[in-house]
């Protein structure tokens, strides 16, 4: 059964409309029977809650189930709008992607983890679109690490303690003083790798993008790592990926 809250320090109804909200995205839809018996919840509560986002678009039923509505999709294109780094980043985003025919990411952070806010695919047969939006633990993804490593140290901490270091591939870092070791080396650098530590087979290195000492995010390139070895990310793409950070930094500048 799907607990309504994780902290029980919010309010009720509303950690029980926010746990409706997740399930539906999990179960791709679902009717009013399955999705009480997994928040343990009446069927009438989780009526009522899908009767009032019906109303206002934010979700739709179709047969017996219903579905997220393309009401969220409006405030998330709005919220994203909102964002400066991503106004002032996705033409970098574009040319890199026709420099290097790879795959470039625009990557901010929130409440400890890392989001894909823009991106475009290169020669990869890859749907960016599945990606878009996603949230990334921040400790195996190479903008993740990026921006780590220009946060205070009791941020990080603090994000350690809430997300821990999680292993996705043999790669991934899970001690919390390897971490620390490399995102000291990152600063040195300027530059953070991913070395299939989040998905087998696959490599990235990322930047990050600050603007009046603050860290706003980072830009990334990720493809197959028998086309983009550790040799070529720290060479000619870490060159590439320099000249389009001062490029959105000075338009992050100027809005």
């Amino acid at each position: 059964m799907k607990q309504p809250s994780k902290t029980g320090k919010g309010i009720k109804s509303d950690e029980t409309l926010f746990a409706l909200i997740e399930t539906l995205r999990e179960l791709d839809g679902a009717g009013v029977t399955e999705l009480a018996d997994r928040l343990g919840v009446a069927k009438s509560t989780v009526h009522g809650h899908l009767t009032s986002m019906r109303e206002h678009g934010f979700v739709v039923k179709r047969g017996a189930e219903y579905h997220l509505g393309l009401g969220f999709f409006d405030y998330g294109q709005y919220v994203r709008g909102e964002l400066n780094i991503f106004r002032s980043g996705m033409e970098a985003v574009d040319e890199l992607e026709r420099a290097t025919g790879e795959m470039v990411w625009l990557i901010t952070h929130e409440n400890g983890r890392a989001m894909y806010i823009y991106g475009r695919g290169g020669q990869n047969d890859i749907d960016i679109n599945t990606i878009l939006g996603k949230r990334s633990y921040m400790h195996c993804n190479s903008g993740g690490k990026a921006i780590l490593a220009h946060l205070p140290e009791r941020r990080i901490n603090k994000i350690v303690d809430e997300h821990g270091l999680p292993s996705q591939t043999e790669n991934t870092i899970t001690s919390r003083d390897a971490l620390f070791d490399e995102l000291e080396q990152i600063r040195e650098q300027g530059y953070a790798l991913n070395l299939s530590e989040d998905l087998r087979g696959i490599h990235a290195i990322g930047v990050p993008l600050t603007f009046e000492g603050e860290i706003q995010g980072a830009l990334s390139i990720a493809g197959p790592a028998h086309r983009l070895s550790q040799e070529r990310c720290e060479g000619e793409v870490f060159d590439q990926l320099q000249a389009a950070t001062d490029e959105i930094e000075l338009n992050l500048a100027y809005r």
